[in-house]
């Protein structure tokens, strides 16, 4: 959401022929008496597992767009008055902090003459103030259209991969986080960016880094997650457009209290005192 503020262990899989050896293994030292080694169970999924990134999907819509149907988002568009233009689409590109500007530059890459190609003058006008300037009155009418568009509704998620997500999951697997770390990162770096901010992702965690340590580092996960929360919920209360926090007090810490480090479902919420459900 703000562009202008924002900062991998793969899972090991056995191959075949370790699997079909640690079987034999077995069988023999059935057959003899001698002691087997099993195998370590494969490590779970992280939240770039396809069905977890749909959960992190969800779950991220419930608080910006109050529904779990994420991709009824890719036509919404509104200013919310958080000084920052036009928020749209499914992960809030605001016209005011650059990824906006991105976004329907890599849509006319794609399809050049598209109807809101001849917005990027404005756009680049535009950024980093929240003024309308070029933008009023078609431009929300106009990226409706454009997100009927499968060519825009894919640079929108290709975006939002790019920006937020992947370098919120690898940032999260560096650190030694499972998923509902992984998505906790995801979460903040969406609302807060990743740049030099104070209360941008990389600040919020290196603020969290200050009281605790992460698994990589040795430290124990849900410490360390509890220590990121807060750092978190202090970030939000800096703006009023994000002081509501309960993203975090009844969504995200209701899974960390369950121990529910992997992130799986089914899962119950609230944000913003409306129930939610994954089965």
């Amino acid at each position: 959401m703000v562009h202008a503020e924002r900062d991998t262990a793969v899972p090991t899989r056995l191959s075949r022929r370790t699997v079909v050896a640690a079987l034999g293994a077995i069988a023999t030292g059935a057959l003899v008496g001698t002691r087997t080694a099993v195998a370590a169970p494969a490590a779970a999924p992280g939240l770039d597992d396809p069905a977890k990134k749909e959960t992190a999907m969800k779950l991220v819509s419930s608080a910006e767009n109050s529904s779990l149907d994420w991709k009824a988002q890719y036509k919404y568009i509104e200013d919310i008055g958080d000084g920052r233009g036009y928020t749209a689409g499914i992960i809030g590109f605001c016209s005011g902090t650059g990824d906006m500007l991105d976004l329907v530059q890599l849509y006319t890459d794609r399809k050049p003459g598209n109807v809101l190609a001849k917005y990027l003058p404005a756009l680049r006008r535009v950024n980093g103030t929240d003024s309308h300037s070029g933008l009023d009155p078609n431009f929300p009418k106009d990226w409706r259209t454009a997100a009927q568009d499968t060519v825009f509704q894919q640079a929108q998620n290709d975006e939002r991969d790019r920006v937020y997500f992947n370098p919120a999951v690898a940032q999260g697997k560096t650190d030694g986080l499972r998923a509902l770390g992984q998505f906790a990162y995801y979460d903040a770096i969406v609302m807060h960016g990743d740049g030099d901010d104070p209360t941008s992702f990389r600040n919020i965690r290196g603020r969290a880094l200050r009281s605790a340590k992460p698994p990589a580092q040795g430290g124990n996960e849900t410490t360390y997650l509890n220590a990121f929360l807060d750092a978190r919920v202090w970030a939000m209360k800096q703006e009023e457009a994000h002081s509501d926090t309960t993203r975090v007090d009844t969504e995200q810490r209701v899974f960390l209290k369950k121990g529910n480090l992997d992130l799986n479902t089914p899962l119950d919420w609230k944000v913003y005192g409306d129930s939610y459900h994954i089965g």
